[in-house]
This record gives C-alpha cells, structure tokens and sequence, in this order.
C-alpha cells in the first residue's frame, strides 16, 4: 500500500478516529436507537442518544401490537383459542391478525382466503387497495410522525402525571404515549414495568418507577415484572438483529436480573402470548425436560447438550444420538413475519419454467450474466452473490426481461444505489416501492404489478421489510436478490440473505466478475480473510497512521478538504468519512463538528444546522438518507436529498438528523462515493470484524484513505473475528418447506 506521504505528494492527511468498542452488532444497534452496555463514558452517551432516536422511530407493527399485547380480555381469548384455527383480526389486529390466520389455516391444510393476505383501503378511499403489512401507502417517516402527533394532549397530560408519580422523568410522557397508546395511563398504574416498552429505558429505571408507585406491593418475583424482563429482553435482541433467542439464554438473563424463578417467568410469558414459543409442541408451554432447575446457576453449554448423550456413550461404534432442537422464543411481530416470508419465498419457488429466455440468455453480456438470466428462466426464486462490477449481471437480466416483455422492476436499498453508474436507469428504493411512491404501482388486488422483481443489495433486507416484500407478489412472479455477502447484515432483525444462502434452497448464481483496481484487490482479500498490501500506483489506497484521537480527527479533515479534492480533481463533498461508532472523542459526532468548522462554519442556527450542512437523515430505522440543509420555518427543517424535497417536521429533527460528513459503517451499507476515509483510532479495535472491514473499505469507487491507529487489530479483525452470528428461525423453516435444489456456481 502506498504510504500517507503519497497521498499528499509528501504531505500527511488527515483521517478521523472511530470510537465506540462494543462491535459491529452494537453498532447496528446504536443506528436503529439500540441501547447498548457502554464500556466507556463515549460509548454511553453514543447509546443514550442514539436510544432516543429509536423511541421516535418505533415502528407501526410494534406500537399496534404492544398496546394489543396489553388488553387482558384480548390475551385471554388468545389463549383460549391457541389450539384452533384462529380468525382474524380476534387477538391481533390489522395485518398481523391476518398473517397469523393465513399461517393455521396453511398448517391445517384449510384453503387460505385471499383476503387475509390484503389488508382493507383507508375509510376515506375505500376503493384503494392496499398492499400486505402495509397500513397505508406511505413512507414510514410520514407514518411515524402522524402517529406522534395523533397522540391526545389528554393522554399525554395523564402519562405525564403517572410519571411525575413514579418519579420518572416526564418528558418521557411522549414518547409512553406513542408506545402505549390511549390507555397509556391505565397500563402503567396496573403495571409499571409496561415502561421498559419505551426504547431507552432500564430495568433498574423501571423498578424504582414501579416501587414509587406500588410500594410494598412489588418485587423482583413480580409476574408483571418477570413478563415485562422477557419482552424486553426479546426487543433488547432484535437491535441486535436476534429475530428469536434461545429459552436457555432467556433464562439465564433473567437470573441476572434478579428474577427468582426464570423458568417459571418464561413459561408465564408464553402462556399470556407475550411471546411465542417455537417448537410449539408443548401446548403448555413447559420447557423441555432434560433442562436445569430453575434454582440452579444455568450453564450455555450444558443447556445444549443433546438429550441422552451421556447414556450413549456407553456403547462404541454407536452413533450418536440427534442433538435436540433448542427451544426458542420470539415477539410475535418477527414470528409472524419470518412465518410469512419463509411461506413467501416456498410459494415464489414453485413458478415454472419458461424456455422463452434462452435467446436473451445467447445474448447477455458475459457468462455469468447468462447464467443469471437462464437460472431465472428455470426458476421463481434466485440467488445472486458478487461485488459493486457484479451488479451489471442483474442489471442485464432485468434489461433482457423488459426485451421479452416481462414487467420488471429493479430495486435497490437507497437513494445512493439508484444514482450509481452499475443501477438500473429505472432502478427503484425498496421503501418507495413498498410506499407506493416507487415503481408500476399495485394491481386490483393490492399486489404488485409485475412479473419479475430483482432487488439488489440484499442483505441489507430485514425479516420484515422482506416479509411485506414478498408478500406483496402474485403468484407465477420471479424474485432475484442479489449482493454482497461479505458486507454487514441489515440494521434491523434478521439475516435474510445469509439464511437463504446457508438454506441452498434455490439456485445460487455466484458471480465470476470481480471488482476492478487495487480497492477491489484489496477487498476480495478480506473477504476471505487476508489483509494484503496491494500496489497503488495511483494512490488508490493510501494508509495514514495516528498516534491518538486528536490527530486522527485533524488528518481526517486534511484528507477530506485538501488532500484527496486535489491529488483526484473532487469536490470535497464527494468524500464519505466512515467510522466506528457515534460517541466518543473521534466518533461521528466529533468528526462531522471538526468538518462542518472546516467546510460550512455557521451558527447552527436551525437547531443546530445551517444551509448548506450535509446531513444523514434517517426516517426508518437502518435507512439513511444523505442530503443537504436547505432552510427551516415553523414546520420544520427542509432539506435536499438526492434531488427531491425533503420536510423533516420539527419534532423529528432532533432524532433524526445528523450532520453527515461523517457516517457509520452500517449507516454506509448498500451505498458508495468517489472515495471513502476510514478512521481508527485506538479505541476502535473492539468494534472491528471482518465484515466491518470489508464493508467500510469497499465504500470507495477510485480511492481509499484508511487512518490507522489501531495497529495490529486490524489484520486479526480480518483474520479471526467474523460477523456476529443472529439467532433466527428462518433458515430451518426454508428447509423443512423446501428440498435442498441444485445450484449452479
């Protein structure tokens, strides 16, 4: 690799220090408002703030089924029916009702009403229709902050005074009153710890709200706090992109909590359908015998030790016995939403051939692009793995589909994907299709209208953006997705390419076209484990070391102000700063303060920003939009992002706006600049793994400037340290509906 000097033509540059060290998983928890144990005073305050961003982007899945959860009469007639089929909307409601009935009624083998797959058109437009897990053809953003200001000042003026009670800060009565909604007040005389449901706040927190308001009446055996600990727990997970977790490791946090009989407050949790069980063998939700007593100290690896072992080990030459499945539990929303997927994707699969293709596939532009396209033509649902120059293959497939006739549409995780030279001219976000602002629309009965859909950047997708995705398409439609698997997972639940690729349930095209130039060398060796100097001969990639986090801060602006705009002819606005975390004395805070002095000085005087500001803007959690401050009024900030108006109304700015000169690396997933700068510092080593590596250094087109203070943590991050395994039940559910299928390479 060529040396900081030949970056600046014997002039150093500058770079910026990466800061949190809880890794990549707490990363991907800090941008979707996950709360995350600090080990050190930066990373704390990175987690407090980044947990409220959360608290204003609790989704509309969640909000509807906590405050369901929370009607008793709603959990009795639940429990009352778990053996039968169940009708929808009875015990959830809206589009996880339907979902959920959709589900028995496949598994008892009773056709499916189609109508249980569509949810209703808005009152005032009944004629609409309305596509699946989609309450109304909008982007999230917009959802969210209708809902926020729906909230009745009555109700807010009542959690207010609960809180004022309970000693709790109020102006958390907001954001109680989104989460819990009407009855917000009711809930949380009846239970206290319905506040855990707020992202941000502490079991410890919870129990002195609940000890002020309760007295003598609670303690740490309270099945209202036991229930509360386990939902929390699961939602704790889901930041972390756990779709279930294991009773065993369940069990062994609530002793950590001080819960006196954890086995007891799961199996509590289960029968009141806090949460789902999974296998649902036990109709009463006893766990499975061989397990530890719940007074005893629970060991991980003994829990998982397979039944019978120690008998079978008597007997040589015999096989050893099967281990057993580990129990595991999951919120209903992800339960539902990998249940509707896995079902999704099996019916995609059974779509027939079509020999009208093989001309096309003559015709394509290399081998693996006519692979691709014959895979396609054979097959409802493909897999699709390569770098950014692989992207042309699907990209061909879907142009050859459009020559055929075939009503396709390509879809890409951002803005920034869409504007890349290797998108589709016609290329779409996958929250615009979903939203309706995107794409051909939906047909009569609110399903998309088209044949084959080829979404890149896949895994980028969450089990429920997936869910609805899938969902979304008729029957005899294609599916394509294709990406990298060697970039970071989605910022929400799930591993949904990974579970697809590790299932090889359909045909897997890997690409043989490899991203060009010393950055494509240079990632195509951590990809699999190597960190090797590559030759550089137009400062390609250029390493800069640091000795602590004021010079990593200092260098990086260098680099981002002068030295990269003048060694490649760029405008300094064409750099994307890339680091660890958000907190800290070289996060993203502190870079995007240093550049903004250097680059747009102002006051701040639209909360904090001024005209011209480059921002971060993310209205769902683990989407990023970039753009540019434009001005402010009394509505809220206007920005610019990617040519199109933006209005973030005013309560919403705090949580979520950045400045984004700076971004993390999952906030940088699924999009790429003329060049990147990646800062660590020191304090960056805990936070780095392979994937991590992989994704911030593969962020750049034509140039890589890497700030490097960690010294030889990075080379065992790329050798030694992988993701971060998720605890998902996709990938068995995928095997247990469909045959393992050959797979071209």
């Amino acid at each position: 690799m060529a040396d900081a000097a030949a970056a600046e033509g014997g002039t150093d540059t500058d770079g910026e220090a990466a800061t949190t060290g809880t890794g990549a998983a707490a990363d991907a928890a800090a941008e979707t408002g996950a709360e995350t144990d600090a080990k050190s005073d930066a990373e704390t305050d990175a987690a407090k703030t980044d947990a409220a961003e959360g608290a204003a982007a609790v989704s509309e899945a969640q909000a509807e089924l906590a405050a369901q959860r929370e009607l008793r009469e709603r959990i009795e007639q639940r429990k009352a029916e778990k053996a039968g089929p169940i009708a929808a909307g009875t015990k959830l409601s809206g589009q996880a009702a339907d979902l959920l009935a959709a589900v028995r009624a496949m598994e008892s083998g009773e056709p499916v009403d189609p109508a249980l797959l569509r949810t209703a058109a808005p009152a005032a437009a009944p004629d609409r229709p309305r596509a699946p897990a989609q309450p109304q053809p909008r982007p999230p953003a917009e959802q969210r902050s209708a809902r926020s200001r729906a909230a009745a000042p009555e109700t807010v003026s009542a959690v207010r005074a609960v809180l004022g009670a309970g000693g709790a800060p109020e102006t958390l009565a907001g954001e109680v009153s989104d989460t819990l909604g009407e009855q917000a007040p009711e809930l949380l005389r009846e239970n206290p710890w319905q506040l855990l449901a707020v992202p941000g706040v502490r079991p410890e927190q919870a129990d002195g709200f609940a000890r002020a308001l309760l007295g003598t009446a609670c303690g740490p055996g309270d099945e209202r706090r036991a229930t509360a600990l386990v939902s929390w727990l699961l939602e704790r997970a889901a930041l972390q992109g756990h779709t279930a977790l294991e009773a065993s490791a369940v069990r062994s946090a609530l002793a950590g909590h001080s819960v006196p009989d954890p086995d007891g407050a799961v199996r509590h949790a289960v029968e009141e359908s806090v949460v789902l069980r999974f296998p649902e063998d036990d109709e009463d939700g006893e766990d499975e015998p061989d397990e530890p007593d719940a007074d005893e100290p629970v060991d991980a690896s003994e829990a998982m030790e397979p039944a019978g072992s120690q008998a079978d080990g008597a007997g040589e030459g015999r096989e050893p016995a099967a281990e057993p499945a580990p129990v595991l539990l999951a919120l209903d929303r992800y339960a539902l939403a990998e249940d509707a997927l896995a079902d999704g994707l099996a019916r995609l699969a059974k779509t027939g051939q079509d020999a009208s293709w093989e001309e096309a596939a003559a015709g394509a532009p290399s081998p693996s692009a006519a692979e691709l396209i014959r895979a396609v033509a054979g097959h409802g649902l493909v897999l699709h793995s390569g770098g950014e120059a692989a992207r042309a293959e699907p990209v061909a497939l879907a142009v050859a589909a459009r020559a055929l006739g075939v009503r396709t549409v390509v879809a890409v995780h951002s803005e920034n994907g869409r504007d890349r030279p290797s998108a589709d001219a016609d290329a779409v976000t996958v929250a615009g299709l979903l939203a309706g602002t995107e794409g051909p629309g939906r047909d009569a009965d609110g399903l998309f209208a088209l044949d084959l859909l080829v979404v890149l950047d896949a895994p980028q997708l969450d089990v429920e953006t997936a869910a609805v995705l899938v969902e979304s398409l008729a029957d005899g439609s294609r599916l394509v997705l294709s990406g990298d698997p060697g970039v970071l997972w989605s910022a929400g639940a799930g591993r949904v390419f990974a579970d697809l690729l590790a299932a090889g349930v359909c045909p897997r095209i890997s690409s043989r076209t490899p991203d060009p130039g010393p950055i494509g060398e240079l990632v195509s060796g951590i990809g699999v484990g190597e960190l090797n100097q590559v030759a550089a001969p137009g400062k390609e990639v250029v390493i800069v070391p640091v000795r602590d986090a004021g010079e990593a801060v200092h260098r990086t602006v260098q680099l981002v102000a002068e030295s990269v705009p003048r060694a490649f002819g760029t405008e300094a606005g064409q750099t994307q700063v890339i680091t660890v975390g958000h907190g800290g004395s070289a996060g993203t805070r502190a870079l995007n303060a240093a550049l903004k002095q250097r680059l747009n000085p102002g006051p701040g005087r639209f909360g904090g920003f001024d005209p011209g500001d480059r921002v971060a803007y993310v209205p769902a959690p683990g989407r990023t939009l970039q753009g540019t401050v434009v001005s402010a009024d009394a509505e809220g900030l206007r920005l610019e992002c990617g040519g199109a108006a933006v209005l973030v109304p005013k309560d919403r700015v705090e949580h979520a706006v950045r400045h984004g000169w700076a971004l993390t690396a999952h906030q940088a997933a699924g999009m790429r600049w003329p060049a990147a700068v990646v800062v660590l510092p020191g304090d960056a080593a805990q936070g780095l793994s392979r994937p991590w590596v992989y994704t911030a250094f593969s962020r750049g087109d034509h140039h890589l400037s890497v700030v490097h203070g960690v010294d030889q943590a990075l080379p065992k991050a790329v050798s030694d340290i992988p993701s971060q395994d998720r605890t998902t039940r996709l990938r068995g559910q995928l095997e247990a509906l469909l045959a393992p299928a050959a797979q071209p390479s």
